[in-house]
């Protein structure tokens, strides 16, 4: 027996919650941690000024799924991303919301790997308003990014692909004097280019962990919603022993509606009010453009439902155009990442990342 729609799609909005909503703490009776992290190789940075963000296992209707990983453009020069990451709060897993600061805080202690070793991130740093690649832990290409740096980082976690704190086999660390400092620094929450990442995740079947067991066919990718020039993980980070205990309902899928809908724009910020107002109005017709979209598929999709129940389908068909919808909510959210991605990769490539 599928959940009910509206029961669906508050377990969504409540993912959503979990994956992409700013600072925001939100308890979910898990008892159980996400899976090990997988292994595997980080893609090559696309461009100048994208900064690495790791994958992470989320929450949705079907249990866990994978995030992957990807090259970001920072919302604002001087801004590093602190992690999101699942922690024991007693009675339920909780996810703290990953985060954009000019200091890297807590993310659990976790070992993501590629600069983000537990604490802090040697990945890279800023310097002089450009952002600077440490070659020894990230992947980039010399010949068309120069601003580039060696310094060996001595990663004690190598063997470690524990990814949660607390609770029972979880990590101990604990917050640091300076990364207390830094969780009460100016912050910006996940970019919508980041927010249509994890959306395009959450549609795509091959990233949940009871069809994976842990190790996903798209690790990570180059862009945010570049899925198909995916990264595969070589192996899972560990036994996967998650399967039986997720409430996967029989046949579920993901229509338009049950998305939480087209993520807002992050407003322009580069200190140029005349060059923000004219990116903004470009931001909010691309927005519009998208929201239109997803009501224009949300619709046919009902009324595909409507005209089902009305013939009275037998399951075969029920499940045929379950599978369409499925595909083309996941297309569509793919294509809006990508749109808001490039959109975003124009801007800051047009003045608006201060130099």
């Amino acid at each position: 027996m599928r959940f009910p729609r509206t029961i669906r799609t508050v377990i969504v909005a409540l993912a959503m919650l979990l994956s992409t909503a700013s600072f925001a703490e939100i308890g979910i009776s898990v008892s159980f941690g996400p899976p090990a992290l997988p292994v595997y190789e980080q893609p090559i940075c696309p461009g100048d000024g994208y900064i690495w963000t790791p994958g992470y296992w989320a929450w949705g209707p079907d249990g866990y799924y994978w995030v992957p990983g990807t090259w970001v453009l920072p919302p604002r020069v001087g801004f590093l991303w602190t992690p999101g990451w699942w922690g024991w709060g007693g009675s339920a897993f909780i996810f703290h919301t990953g985060y954009w600061g000019p200091v890297v805080g807590f993310y659990g202690g976790i070992n993501y790997g590629f600069g983000y070793f537990g604490h802090g991130f040697e990945g890279g740093r800023w310097d002089g308003g450009h952002f600077f690649y440490n070659r020894s832990v990230t992947n980039v290409n010399v010949t068309n990014i120069h601003n580039v740096y060696n310094t060996t980082v001595i990663n004690n976690n190598t063997v470690n692909r524990v990814s949660y704190n607390g609770g029972q086999g979880g990590l101990e660390a604990r917050e640091t004097p300076a990364e207390e400092a830094a969780a009460r620094e100016q912050h910006i929450g996940p970019t919508s280019v980041q927010e249509h990442h994890a959306q395009a995740a959450l549609s795509n079947p091959q990233l949940r962990a009871s069809v994976n067991h842990g190790r996903p066919s798209i690790a990570a990718t180059p862009r945010p919603g570049a899925f198909s020039a995916g990264v595969p993980a070589r192996e899972a980070g560990g036994e996967y022993r998650g399967g039986n205990n997720v409430p996967r309902p029989p046949n579920s899928t993901f229509h338009a509606k049950d998305l939480p809908g087209v993520p807002r724009p992050t407003p322009a910020n580069t200190g140029n009010a005349k060059l923000d107002q004219k990116y903004q109005k470009q931001q909010q017709q691309l927005y519009n453009r998208q929201a239109q979209e997803h009501q224009k598929v949300q619709q046919q999709q009902e009324r595909e439902d409507r005209q089902l129940e009305q013939r009275k389908a037998s399951d075969a068909q029920r499940q045929q155009v379950e599978q369409r919808h499925q595909q083309q909510t996941q297309q569509m959210e793919e294509r809006h990442t990508q749109q808001a991605a490039q959109m975003q990769a124009r801007q800051q490539g047009g003045g608006g990342r201060k130099r």
